[in-house]
């Protein structure tokens, strides 16, 4: 206990011995003029600073006075008179209308007479008797080959009675004897040609030839 009693006596000794020193220090300051330069070294370098206040814009001129509008007097419009013109006259048309003429008869046209008979041409008939194929007629080769058949040939006789075409209608089988039968038609047979009106025209015959050896 003394010795804790005895180390805060001696820290309250220092403590008493520093105000001491700075109250000294103080009274000393104060007595050399040392604060008054301190404080002058403050206040120095506050400047004071006028600030200029802006002047306010000029006022506007006023708007001129309103010039007057002279008003011309009122001129009342010329009286126009207007001249209708008078009304068309109304045209009346009258038509006439013709009674009907009555219906005239007309006797009917007497008829035509009937149209002369048509006159058939007469047909060509054989002349003499040279119209006839018989087997003395046949080809030698076919004779030979012993072909026989039936051939059907068309033929035209012309107004002078002679034969001018011949065509096969049907074939005998045998190429020689149909070649033969329009050869010897058209170099032998003879007519007497048709007539119609009495006058000579051509006219077409279709006739079979038949081709047969009789000793066979």
């Amino acid at each position: 206990m003394a010795y804790a009693d005895e180390g805060i006596s001696q820290k309250r000794m220092i403590a008493f011995g520093l105000v001491a020193l700075l109250h000294v220090g103080l009274g000393y300051a104060f007595v050399t003029g040392l604060a008054l330069k301190a404080v002058k070294a403050i206040v120095n370098p506050l400047e004071t600073v006028n600030v200029k206040e802006e002047a306010p814009p000029p006022d506007e001129p006023p708007p001129p006075p309103p010039k007057e509008v002279e008003i011309p007097p009122f001129v009342p419009p010329p009286e126009v008179s207007v001249v209708q013109d008078a009304p068309a006259p109304t045209i009346t048309t009258q038509s006439t209308v013709s009674a009907p003429e009555p219906p005239r008869f007309t006797p009917p046209a007497p008829p035509a007479p009937p149209a002369p008979p048509a006159v058939k041409p007469t047909p060509a008939t054989p002349r003499g008797r040279g119209n006839v194929i018989s087997e003395d007629d046949y080809p030698d080769a076919s004779r030979r080959a012993e072909e026989q058949g039936v051939v059907r040939v068309s033929y035209v006789v012309d107004p002078d009675g002679r034969v001018t075409t011949c065509n096969v209608v049907q074939s005998s089988g045998s190429a020689r004897l149909d070649d033969a039968t329009c050869k010897i038609i058209i170099r032998r047979f003879r007519f007497n040609p048709a007539t119609s009106n009495g006058q000579p025209v051509a006219e077409t015959k279709t006739q079979p030839v038949r081709w047969q050896l009789r000793d066979r």
